[in-house]
């Protein structure tokens, strides 16, 4: 255990005189310079992480207590350079302990971007490449038409690029999300900061429990936390006519992106990780809207809707293997919904509901309507290589030569491919995963 009373250097010092080390010598051998190490022990400057880092190795001491010992010391300059730094340490203290991350302006607070949270098949490290591709290889930049936009990310980026896109996914988070994040609609930012520090300012231990608490606490999120979810979820409901849908849709996502990191799961919530989970505070945080004036937002069957659009290019990335998502995310559809339906399984799943022909025997079928109705002059249609999986759930319900044959009966297609890391629950194996993107031309 540490002397509390010692300071980094102190310790540093005390460390290379017990193992008979001079200076010059640990200068010589970890590369840190002379004059700095000098300063160190002396006290004169702290220490960098990577330099006690370094040292922990050298010496052969523990790495986590030298860090501890450098933050105690790095708090402690911070309060005796300022006159009411002992009064800081404790609103510190109280935000830590209560998880009160307090702001006053939207504009300088940080925020949760789009990208930010887990989803399957999430194309953020692919957007750039994807959109690369369709505009080199396209001429018309009028409507994109994105009829499973997921995460939304890449419509997201045709913002920049198209007078107008379609934003369109049927389960009820990600149609909150889209309008979060994308509606061109004026917002009360202040009034929304002040809810979210109220938030903030929660304690559990007044708290009751709830709907939220009594059937997922303690499995996909601690009891705790789970009993302000949904007190916050109730609360958002309650101020539902104060609201307009943009502020409304705000909340909401802000909710499903703070509880995002807190899920006691691998990234989806079709089970729950089997352990005790570790005590953290909530942190409520707003997300970074991204208002786009011509976005047209749907919640629809892609088969469907499609029949009904006309645009430029389509941009198609459905589900290709047995993996609903409707039931991998069924915390979040069950939240936004705020139903409180009767839940069953291990997985606390209610009724099924958007089950999608993408994740079935009838997936091929489905994709010749979807790319016969759209009315379009381009498709761009992502699609990975785990049709090539051992695992049965991995599997891609429509072969590569049976996309290309479909793709091939409605235009004159060229195909593209990138290596790209794929979404593994632990049963997926296989080598050289790549992501592919078709762009067709479609006749006239």
């Amino acid at each position: 255990m540490l002397d509390t009373l010692i300071s980094i250097g102190d310790r540093l010092k005390e460390i290379r005189e017990a193992k008979g080390f001079h200076l010059q010598e640990v200068a010589d051998k970890t590369a840190i310079n002379y004059t700095s190490l000098s300063r160190i022990e002396t006290g004169k400057r702290l220490p960098t992480k990577p330099q006690v880092q370094t040292l922990a190795s050298f010496y052969k001491y523990s790495e986590q207590e030298l860090i501890k010992q450098l933050i105690s010391d790095k708090i402690i300059y911070e309060i005796q350079e300022e006159e009411i730094g002992m009064e800081a340490f404790l609103l510190a203290e109280q935000r830590i302990k209560y998880g009160r991350t307090l702001f006053d302006d939207y504009d300088n607070i940080e925020k949760y971007e789009l990208q930010s949270r887990r989803y399957i098949g999430n194309k953020a490290k692919l957007t750039d490449w994807i959109m690369e591709v369709i505009q080199e290889e396209t001429t018309e930049f009028g409507t994109f038409i994105d009829v499973f936009s997921g995460t939304g990310i890449v419509a997201q980026k045709a913002m920049s690029l198209y007078k107008e896109v379609v934003v369109n996914d049927f389960l009820h988070s990600n149609n909150v999300i889209y309008h979060a994040f994308f509606d061109k609609k004026d917002w009360d930012k202040s009034g929304l900061i002040e809810i979210a520090n109220n938030y903030n300012e929660l304690n559990a231990d007044k708290i009751d429990e709830n709907y939220f608490s009594k059937n997922f606490g303690g499995k996909f999120y601690e009891k705790n936390i789970s009993k302000i979810i949904g007190y916050i979820r109730n609360d958002i409901e309650s101020k539902r006519n104060e609201l307009n849908h943009k502020e409304y849709s705000i909340l909401l996502a802000s909710l499903i992106y703070t509880i995002d990191r807190l899920a006691n799961t691998v990234g989806h919530f079709d089970a729950y990780i089997k352990k005790t989970i570790q005590k953290r505070p909530l942190n409520f945080r707003l997300i970074q809207t991204n208002d786009f004036k011509e976005v047209k937002i749907f919640q629809e069957d892609a088969n469907k809707l499609a029949k009904t659009l006309k645009g430029d290019i389509a941009y198609i990335d459905p589900p290709y293997n047995s993996r609903q998502y409707s039931r991998f995310y069924h915390i979040y559809e069950n939240l936004i919904k705020w139903e409180k339906p009767e839940l069953f399984g291990v997985a606390l799943k209610p009724e099924p509901e958007n089950m999608s022909k993408y994740c079935t025997v009838k997936a091929k079928d489905a994709f010749q309507k979807l790319v016969n109705d759209l009315d379009v002059k381009y498709l761009a249609v992502s699609y990975n290589n785990t049709y090539k999986s051992k695992s049965k759930s991995s599997a891609n319900k429509i072969k590569y030569e049976e996309l290309i044959e479909v793709l091939e009966s409605v235009g004159e297609i060229k195909v593209f491919e990138q290596s790209h890391k794929f979404f593994n629950t632990g049963k997926t194996d296989f080598n050289d995963h790549k992501e592919f993107l078709f762009l067709t031309k479609k006749y006239n």
